[in-house]
């Protein structure tokens, strides 16, 4: 059987992988932007010495989503609710969670077992929820802690833009220590205490798996027990599994 070509789809960066039925091969990235800007060239570009068959991708950006279908006509699959999963949904209005979401939720389940919560730290940070039935049933959407340290820096005369970093001290003794104190503290308090609501709203189950991708979830979690993994591909397994269930076999 042909690799698959997975293509995570952000508002930042795409991620594209190539991959077998058991495992991600190879990674590449480019700007979302480029993609939208002149998606043939750039994805020659970026795909220039892959061989793949089927194609599955997820999306949050709308204008992405049409140039890569466009693309690809029949041979790619695009993630969506109303497509066999591996998972159950029990949300009002399914349409709405976003690809990305429904990937990690596959990948929870599947890879760590449910009941069980991903954390996505991202552009923002979003908490997903699989219940024990291994059925997605809703989240969480915060700001993402770029989008809050940046967001002071642009609003503020005279507050600096930082680097991120562990703080030396509880009590900031300069404006960046002050900064860094609000992000890493702050952050991890915010995140703590949903997680705890979550648990609580949950039942308190005696296992829950609790998984962190994106750019900070290594950052964050290096610090958070309640987090038990970290795994920066999350969602393009996700994306390999829902390539797996749709995949044409052998005869």
């Amino acid at each position: 059987m042909s690799p698959y070509l997975l293509i995570d789809v952000g508002n930042g960066r795409t991620k594209f992988g190539l991959a077998t039925s058991d495992a991600i091969l190879e990674q590449r990235d480019t700007p979302t932007s480029l993609l939208v800007a002149d998606t043939t060239r750039t994805l020659a570009t970026v795909l220039t010495g892959w061989s793949h068959g089927l194609v599955v991708a997820s999306s949050v950006v709308p204008d992405a989503t049409e140039r890569l279908q466009a693309h690809f006509g029949s041979q790619m699959l695009n993630l969506r609710h109303d497509i066999p999963l591996g998972i159950g949904i029990r949300y009002p209005k399914p349409e709405s969670i976003g690809a990305d979401r429904l990937a990690n939720a596959v990948a929870l389940a599947t890879l760590h077992g449910a009941p069980g919560i991903v954390i996505d730290f991202g552009t923002a940070v979003t908490f997903d929820i699989v219940e024990a039935d291994a059925a997605y049933v809703g989240g969480v959407i915060a700001p993402g802690l770029r989008l809050m340290t940046d967001y002071l820096h642009e609003r503020t005369a005279l507050l600096p833009q930082v680097e991120l970093r562990e703080p030396d001290t509880a009590i900031g003794k300069s404006t960046v220590g002050a900064i860094l104190a609000g992000a890493a503290i702050g952050y991890r308090g915010m995140v703590r205490g949903i997680l705890e609501k979550l648990r609580e709203e949950m039942g308190n189950p005696a296992t829950l798996h609790v998984v962190a991708t994106g750019g900070d979830a290594a950052w964050i979690a290096s610090r958070l027990p309640e987090i038990a993994h970290v795994e920066g591909d999350l969602t393009l397994h996700g994306l390999r599994i829902v390539a797996n269930l749709h995949a044409r076999q052998p005869s």
